[in-house]
C-alpha cells in the first residue's frame, strides 16, 4: 500500500496507477474502496478498458457475479481483443446457463482451448478452478505457471481464490519456490 501510495501521490491522475491503487486494495481485501476507484476511473472515460477489468476483479472479489460478467463483456468489447471477447461471451454463456458454476466450467474450458493455439495463463486457469473449489486441478495449474514461470505467480499470496488453499503443504511449497514470505492462512476474508 506505501508504495502505491507514493506512486499514486507523484502522479495522482495516472489511469494506470490508479487502476493498480485498486488492485492493491483488492489484494488488501477492501474490495468497496477498490470498487470506488474503479467506478471513477470508468465515470472519467467509459472508453478506458482498464476500468472495465478493474470492477470485473472487485467484483469477483465480492462474489457480485451479475456485475462480472457486465464488466468483462465491456472489457472484451473495448479492448477489441478476440480472445478477450471469447471470454466475456463464455462467461455470460456459462452464467445464463448454470449460474456461477457455470460461468467458471466456460471459461476454464476456453482458456485451456485457447492455450492450444496460443498462450493464455495457467495462472489465471487456476484461479477459475480454485474458485470452482477444484482444489486439484487448481494446484496442477499452478504447477503448470510455475514451470512456465507465469509472472502472475507474484500474487500467490494475496489472490483471494486460493484462500482455501493455503494450509496444503503443496501450496506452502509453491509459495517457498517462488520466493514469496509464508503467509498464515487466512480464517475469514477481511471486508471492506
Amino acid at each position: 500500500m506505501a508504495e502505491i501510495n507514493l506512486a499514486h501521490q507523484l502522479d495522482p491522475q495516472s489511469p494506470v496507477i490508479r487502476r493498480v491503487v485498486a488492485s492493491v486494495m483488492v489484494a488488501a481485501r477492501r474490495y468497496d474502496e477498490a470498487i470506488d476507484v474503479c467506478r471513477q476511473l470508468e465515470n472519467e472515460d467509459p472508453s478506458y478498458s482498464l476500468a472495465h477489468d478493474c470492477l470485473a476483479q472487485a467484483y469477483w472479489a465480492k462474489r457480485m457475479y451479475p456485475q462480472v460478467v457486465e464488466e468483462w463483456k465491456i472489457y472484451g468489447q473495448i479492448t477489441g481483443n478476440r480472445d478477450e471477447a471469447d471470454f466475456g461471451n463464455a462467461l455470460e454463456k456459462g452464467f445464463r446457463s448454470a449460474g456461477w458454476k457455470g460461468a467458471l466450467c466456460e471459461v476454464i474450458r476456453l482458456r485451456e482451448q485457447q492455450r492450444k493455439r496460443a498462450y493464455a495463463s495457467p495462472f489465471l486457469i487456476a484461479r477459475f478452478y480454485a474458485d470452482l473449489g477444484d482444489k486439484e486441478k487448481a494446484l496442477h495449474w499452478l504447477a503448470i505457471a510455475y514451470r512456465e514461470h507465469d509472472w502472475l505467480l507474484l500474487d500467490l499470496n494475496t489472490s483471494y481464490q486460493f484462500d482455501s488453499l493455503r494450509s496444503d503443504q503443496r501450496f506452502q511449497e509453491l509459495v517457498r519456490k517462488v520466493g514469496l514470505p509464508q503467509q498464515p492462512e487466512l480464517k475469514t476474508p477481511i471486508q471492506s
